[in-house]
């Protein structure tokens, strides 16, 4: 299933490593998934930033394995921090996994997240034709 960059040249380029929109064509398996919070499978959280964003990154690979995708599979990325973090080292996180992959990305700084020791958490949508 191809996925179609969309990025009008009568606006400005995106601001990063990201596609302004992307467009599926004939879509027929889609995943949304909630907030993908920072735990490790033993249950604990790293303290720093860039750790917290490799460990959700693992279990955004496993729950896209479990569906049968693929990074590549992802066209839209929300990231949450909160505040006063280096949003640098969550972007590079996000783009060593991603590669030359490119999705549309929102990333919202936010006064807090459900956990304490939680920084950030992303939620992603992924589209698959098989």
């Amino acid at each position: 299933m191809p996925l179609v960059p969309v990025n009008p040249t009568e606006i400005a380029p995106p601001a990063a490593n990201y596609e302004h929109a992307v467009l599926a064509e004939g879509a027929s398996r889609i995943l949304h998934t909630s907030g993908i919070v920072p735990v490790k499978p033993d249950g604990t959280v790293p303290e720093n930033i860039s750790d917290q964003a490799e460990v959700i990154w693992q279990n955004i690979r496993k729950i896209l394995k479990e569906a049968s995708m693929e990074i590549t599979d992802i066209t839209l990325v929300t990231t949450y921090v909160v505040p006063d973090q280096d949003l640098s080292e969550v972007m590079a996180t996000r783009d060593e996994t991603f590669g030359s992959h490119q999705a549309a990305s929102t990333l919202l700084v936010v006064s807090r997240l459900a956990q304490e020791s939680w920084k950030m958490e992303i939620a992603v949508v992924a589209i698959s034709d098989s």
